[in-house]
Protein backbone atom coordinates (compact mmCIF):
# COMPACT_ATOMS: atom_id res chain seq x y z
CA UNK A 1 0.00 0.00 0.00
CA UNK A 2 2.84 2.25 0.89
CA UNK A 3 4.76 1.73 -2.29
CA UNK A 4 1.33 2.42 -4.25
CA UNK A 5 0.61 5.43 -2.77
CA UNK A 6 4.22 6.83 -3.13
CA UNK A 7 3.87 6.18 -6.91
CA UNK A 8 0.58 7.80 -7.08
CA UNK A 9 1.72 10.55 -4.64
CA UNK A 10 -1.08 10.01 -2.44
CA UNK A 11 -1.64 8.72 0.92
CA UNK A 12 -2.02 5.00 2.13
CA UNK A 13 -5.80 5.71 3.45
CA UNK A 14 -6.39 7.58 0.36
CA UNK A 15 -5.04 4.30 -1.87
CA UNK A 16 -7.69 2.05 0.59
CA UNK A 17 -10.51 4.26 0.35
CA UNK A 18 -10.19 4.25 -3.62
CA UNK A 19 -9.85 -0.11 -3.88
CA UNK A 20 -12.66 0.13 -1.53
CA UNK A 21 -14.94 2.10 -3.91
CA UNK A 22 -13.89 0.10 -6.85
CA UNK A 23 -14.65 -3.22 -5.27
CA UNK A 24 -18.11 -1.95 -4.56
CA UNK A 25 -18.48 -0.27 -8.20
CA UNK A 26 -17.90 -3.97 -9.49
CA UNK A 27 -19.80 -5.49 -7.61
CA UNK A 28 -22.70 -3.00 -8.29
CA UNK A 29 -22.00 -4.01 -12.20
CA UNK A 30 -21.85 -7.70 -11.70
CA UNK A 31 -25.20 -7.32 -10.55
CA UNK A 32 -26.62 -5.07 -12.49
CA UNK A 33 -25.38 -7.40 -15.23
CA UNK A 34 -26.90 -10.22 -13.34
CA UNK A 35 -30.49 -8.78 -13.23
CA UNK A 36 -29.87 -7.83 -17.08
CA UNK A 37 -29.22 -11.70 -17.70
CA UNK A 38 -32.27 -12.59 -15.32
CA UNK A 39 -34.39 -10.30 -17.77
CA UNK A 40 -33.34 -11.61 -20.75
CA UNK A 41 -34.32 -15.18 -19.43
CA UNK A 42 -37.58 -14.49 -18.08
CA UNK A 43 -38.16 -12.48 -22.06
CA UNK A 44 -36.76 -15.18 -23.94
CA UNK A 45 -38.63 -17.85 -26.09
CA UNK A 46 -35.76 -19.66 -27.47
CA UNK A 47 -35.08 -22.87 -25.77
CA UNK A 48 -31.56 -22.60 -26.60
CA UNK A 49 -30.99 -19.18 -25.41
CA UNK A 50 -32.57 -20.27 -22.42
CA UNK A 51 -30.28 -22.78 -21.60
CA UNK A 52 -27.12 -20.58 -22.31
CA UNK A 53 -28.69 -17.58 -19.67
CA UNK A 54 -29.49 -20.23 -17.34
CA UNK A 55 -25.69 -21.77 -17.38
CA UNK A 56 -24.44 -17.92 -17.14
CA UNK A 57 -26.52 -17.10 -14.35
CA UNK A 58 -25.65 -20.50 -12.31
CA UNK A 59 -22.02 -19.08 -13.05
CA UNK A 60 -22.27 -16.08 -11.63
CA UNK A 61 -24.18 -17.16 -8.51
CA UNK A 62 -22.13 -20.52 -7.75
CA UNK A 63 -18.83 -19.44 -10.00
CA UNK A 64 -16.88 -21.48 -11.90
Amino acid sequence: MRALARTTKTSTSRVIADLIESGLDVREQEKQRFFDCADRLSRSGDPDEQARLKEELARMTFGG
